[in-house]
């Protein structure tokens, strides 16, 4: 809308006031040629380092519960991110169970009542 109202001459300050923004993010919108975007830059937490410990107990035994394991890395913060981040990793590392794999073709099943 704002590089239509740009392109129709409108002056980028009425512009500013029509939308209630600034005539600054105006001015950019304008000279760019697309919509702004917002990308999260990667940061290192202090929880980092631990992760890679929490993965290769998981390897170990993926069933391992998540305050054995805060134990055996030294995890002295809070409980909500190694059981938060336990529960995200634990399907990575549990092998698959061969009676999930099983496949039923049409009119294999019946349900009685």
């Amino acid at each position: 809308m704002i590089r239509r109202l740009a392109a129709e001459g409108v002056p980028k300050t009425r512009i500013a006031e029509r939308l209630g923004m600034s005539r600054t993010t105006v001015v950019k919108a304008v000279q760019s040629e697309l919509p702004p975007s917002y990308e999260r830059r990667v940061a290192t937490t202090s929880s980092t380092a631990f992760e890679v410990r929490v993965r290769a107990l998981l390897e170990d035994d993926p069933d391992l519960p998540a305050v054995m394991i805060s134990e055996r890395v030294g995890w002295k913060a809070s409980m909500l991110w190694i059981r938060q981040n336990v529960k995200r990793l634990r399907p990575e590392h549990r092998k698959i169970d061969p009676a999930d794999r099983l496949t039923w073709e049409p009119e294999d099943t019946a349900q009685a009542t």
